[in-house]
């Protein structure tokens, strides 16, 4: 048994060639909800759809987000309302008193929907309506992603890692923001001064997430701080990985990130942004998988490789190496 920690993009592609090395019937996965959002009144979990998407084959592989050929008709009609109408464009949250109103999971993140500031697909956002109203008919987040993986056909167990509501905030210098304010809306421009995961003082691992920790678990490529980060705020996690197996496949290229803003934010939380970061933001990893031309220097046992995933061949190839380094270490 095998357990992948999953955010971001790193990691879904990872799984694209993780079957050369475990069996899927045998693999689970957690996927960071940090980013998760409300906006126009739909619950929109980027993490675990890109899972969905991944798993069930319809995975936009060019974007890594968003379903391969989806239309965008109701998001322009949005923007195109929005402007005929005069309202304002980019990201706006709802009114204070509305944050904590409602489903209590959509706590701390309710974006208003006007001229909707996240280009979310057709047949993308008939799954978000689909987990808001099974939200809305009592269900927990887990509970609905395991209806919905169903639905996409997964070979591997998915769970989201908390029920409770966990917000990635991020403290710039133009405010403070939603992670996906930052990111998408701003594309990452703001200086980041540091990073707070509001609710996970009080919030719980999904039923089901602690066990899975106890097996083997692999730390796939993506950001450490904001993909990764929030499983560790939450109680019995650390722990628990610190008696288990645990494998980091490096998100980074030296100094470089692979994409998105992970080197900011590394140096952000007092972690240096590159490979050699990792021992600080993985304490409990047991071995790494580094690229082959990566000169990184860790205090623990390495398996280096090509760690470029452009293909699922490359995936593969990265699998292969974590088994060994998993045998390493085992």
């Amino acid at each position: 048994m095998v357990t992948f920690l999953s955010g971001g993009t790193g990691t879904p592609k990872l799984l694209d060639g993780a079957a050369a090395a475990f069996s899927p019937e045998e693999t689970t996965v957690v996927a960071n909800t940090g980013d998760d959002i409300e906006l126009g009144g739909l619950f929109v979990s980027p993490d675990v759809d890109t899972l969905l998407f991944q798993g069930g084959g319809v995975l936009d592989r060019e974007t890594w987000w968003g379903i391969d050929g989806d239309t965008h008709r109701t998001n322009t009609a949005l923007a195109d309302i929005a402007a005929a109408a005069g309202l304002p464009e980019g990201p706006q949250y709802l009114p204070e008193d509305k944050q904590t109103a409602g489903r209590e999971i959509s706590n701390w993140r309710r974006f208003s929907g006007t001229a909707e500031f996240m280009t979310i697909g057709d047949r993308d956002r008939a799954v978000h309506i689909t987990r808001t109203s099974l939200l809305d008919q009592g269900l927990t987040l887990s509970e609905a992603t395991g209806r919905l993986a169903d639905a996409f056909g997964l070979e591997v167990d998915l769970l989201p890692m908390s029920d409770d509501p966990v917000a990635s905030l991020i403290h710039t210098e133009d405010g403070l923001m939603h992670f996906q304010e930052y990111w998408v809306a701003h594309r990452g421009e703001p200086s980041v001064e540091t990073v707070e995961f509001r609710g996970s003082s009080t919030a719980e691992p999904a039923p089901g997430v602690l066990d899975a920790l106890e097996d083997t678990v692999v730390v796939g490529p993506s950001n450490p701080v904001t993909s990764i980060g929030p499983m560790l705020t939450l109680p019995g996690v650390p722990d628990t990985l610190s008696q288990s197996t645990v494998v980091a496949v490096s998100p980074f290229l030296g100094d470089d990130a692979f994409s998105g803003p992970a080197g900011d934010l590394m140096a952000a939380v007092d972690a240096e942004p590159g490979t050699e970061g990792l021992a600080t933001a993985y304490p409990f990893a047991d071995a790494f998988v580094i690229d082959e031309t990566d000169d990184a220097t860790l205090d623990r046992p390495t398996v280096q490789t090509d760690i470029r995933i452009d293909a699922p061949e490359d995936a593969a190839r990265v699998s292969r190496a974590i088994k060994d380094a998993i045998d390493l270490v085992d």
